[in-house]
């Protein structure tokens, strides 16, 4: 999809976030940072190792609640967030470190993030009742489109522990998609990976968004993905804001090239 028609695609404001300040004991972890998110955009977060990068993603799905700031998502502000409601109103994540079960297989894996869309009862769904049989099987059919669309449908059945790290990167990902999320947080997906497995990522990153047409957050260290998938990008140093904009305005910003760019370069 060209640029022009990206910006298109791109809506209203879904996530707002003012003034965010978070500190652990005495030490700052984000100070007064402001930045928005718009429907159907991939808004990159970026910076250098202990720039506040995944504190801020902890906050936007509420694993932390800030000391001070405000949160506006999908129109309802809030001061504290916590993780069942942001999961409940359609925020969903990947994590740096994966957090599979390793001796499930994959088909098993990406169902565990159809949880939140079950509604029948444990006892119903453990003896395959009516209802939740009929469930379970349209729960199943969904997964596995997903397991299509990440291509990964030769490893349906295989534990996940025994995949090369970039295919467990791919079922962390269809397991966070299986919620049927409205905003995908996406921490560090390419670390880790081979040249090769960073353009086959970065083009499901890109599918996701223009297929299913979710809103993506992602922190990523690689500047060339960065760059070439996002349409906006927001830069913390030390906890604190320093740039904001389209990515070739952040890449010419003098502060931002200071304290990231030139320190790559």
């Amino acid at each position: 999809m060209s640029q022009a028609a990206r910006d298109q695609r791109i809506g209203d404001i879904i996530l707002d976030l003012q003034n965010i300040s978070l500190a652990f004991g005495g030490v700052k972890a984000l100070t007064d940072i402001s930045f928005d998110v718009r429907e159907h955009e991939i808004r990159a977060i970026i910076g250098p190792n202990g720039a506040g990068k995944s504190s801020m993603l902890n906050v936007i799905n509420g694993v932390y609640t800030p000391q001070h700031g405000e949160i506006t998502l999908a129109g309802n502000k809030f001061t504290k967030m916590n993780s069942r409601r942001a999961a409940e109103m359609g925020i969903a994540r990947t994590f740096q470190n994966l957090a599979l079960f390793k001796g499930m297989s994959v088909l098993d894996n990406i169902m565990t993030g159809r949880n939140l869309r079950m509604t029948s009862g444990i006892l119903a769904q453990a003896f395959r009742l009516g209802s939740a049989e009929r469930e379970e099987i349209a729960h199943r059919e969904f997964v596995e489109n997903l397991i299509d669309f990440l291509e990964i449908q030769a490893y349906r059945k295989t534990p996940v522990g025994r995949l090369p790290y970039g295919l467990q990167k791919r079922v962390d990902l269809g397991r966070a998609l299986a919620m049927e999320p409205r905003i995908l947080l996406l921490d560090e997906p390419m670390a880790g990976m081979n040249i090769e497995e960073k353009q086959d990522m970065s083009r499901f990153i890109l599918d996701v968004n223009e297929e299913y047409g979710t809103t993506i957050v992602l922190i990523e260290h690689d500047m060339g993905v960065v760059m070439d998938v996002s349409d906006r990008v927001v830069v913390l140093d030390y906890g604190k804001k320093i740039g904001d904009g389209m990515p070739d305005e952040v890449r010419q910003n003098p502060e931002v090239i200071r304290a990231y760019l030139g320190a790559s370069h």
